[in-house]
């Protein structure tokens, strides 16, 4: 009798288990023994799965035999896991036992979470603008109707945030295009260095308005990448833009080409281009969130240098669909330096 259930949930590939009509667990497969541990056949299911959602399912399916799904949380020792738990009766010797299968719906739960903070985000950063340039219109309409110098200040306001939703939809149209086309890596020769003096020549009345000096080192022979030239500029025009904006005047961006090397986080040929800063740095704590859609270490800041929260989320797609790896390197009150490793082999994944 112990036999069948037990080979029958072998075969499965998630976690189940089969509770026998005496509410004892009959059978448990290997991943149903690393999801609620090890000996559990043979004990009384609630001491097995302990949590009351999960436990008020089953004594539901052991009442009217209907099938039913609950939800099963636990963590990892460093993620919460969610699993989408089946309950259903099973015939067995003329009683019904209750199968019990789990699926780990942990990556759909995220999507979900990452699509509703992603419009949250988005519907917070056009209100904002929006509501300024609704108030203005209003004055204008209204106590400002007959006062050249109220008027030339609010429609320059006006202006401003009018632009501050053009760059962040401009943002939004490109981080959605790198997300579309970043399974499809691209093969074209790119020359770093010519990338590299381009965005220089475009960034340097930046640079000069801003008070910092913009250098550029690159090494004595060309180098060459499969790649897609307009996007690792626009990786380079992203990371030296927010450099320029982030450091005192007086201060100084450096962008250095290495020399092909091999890069273990690649697992083999490579070139790094750094982008290296003299600002006030970042805290550590703020590292690993930085490519985040709309993540800000400073918003307040950000905002007023026209940040959208979106350059270095489309940096991290375009390095993705390279095959390549960014890196950040920081430490608060000591610049920063944002590293591009590109692999040189065109098949290399």
């Amino acid at each position: 009798m112990t036999a069948a259930p037990r080979d029958i949930l072998m075969v499965l590939g998630i976690p189940a288990v089969l509770i026998a009509p005496d509410e004892r667990i009959l059978a448990a497969n290997p991943a149903a023994e690393r999801l609620l541990g090890r000996n559990i056949e043979g004990r009384h299911f609630i001491t097995a799965l302990r949590q009351p959602i999960l436990l008020d399912t089953i004594e539901q399916v052991q009442k009217d035999g209907t099938r039913r799904e609950t939800r099963y949380l636990t963590n990892d020792g460093q993620h919460d896991i969610t699993y989408r738990v089946t309950c259903g009766a099973v015939p067995m010797l003329g009683r019904s036992g209750i199968l019990v299968s789990f699926e780990d719906i942990t990556p759909m739960e995220q999507a979900g979470q990452m699509r509703r903070d992603f419009v949250a985000n988005v519907s917070h950063e056009l209100r904002t603008p929006l509501t300024a340039l609704l108030g203005f219109i209003e004055t204008l309409q209204g106590p400002a109707r007959n006062d050249p110098k109220a008027q030339e200040r609010f429609l320059g306001i006006m202006g401003a945030e009018a632009e501050r939703m053009n760059r962040l939809v401009s943002d939004l149209l490109s981080l959605s295009r790198v997300e579309a086309d970043e399974r499809v890596r691209p093969i074209d020769p790119v020359d770093l260095g010519g990338v590299i003096e381009q965005t220089r020549h475009s960034l340097a009345r930046l640079a000069e308005d801003a008070g910092v000096e913009l250098t550029v080192h690159l090494p004595e022979a060309r180098v060459v990448v499969p790649g897609d030239a307009d996007q690792i500029r626009q990786v380079l025009t992203n990371l030296v833009e927010n450099a320029i904006k982030y450091s005192n005047r007086g201060g100084s961006v450096r962008m250095h080409l290495g020399v092909p090397d091999y890069e273990s986080r690649l697992r083999g040929q490579g070139v790094r281009i750094e982008v290296s800063d003299t600002g006030p740095g970042i805290d550590a704590v703020h590292l690993p969130r930085l490519t985040e859609r709309f993540y800000r270490v400073d918003s307040h800041r950000s905002r007023e240098l026209g940040g959208t929260g979106l350059g270095l989320a489309i940096v991290k797609h375009i390095v993705n669909r390279h095959r390549g790896r960014l890196q950040v390197e920081s430490r608060f009150g000591s610049g920063s330096t944002f590293t591009v490793i590109l692999p040189l082999d065109g098949r290399q994944d």
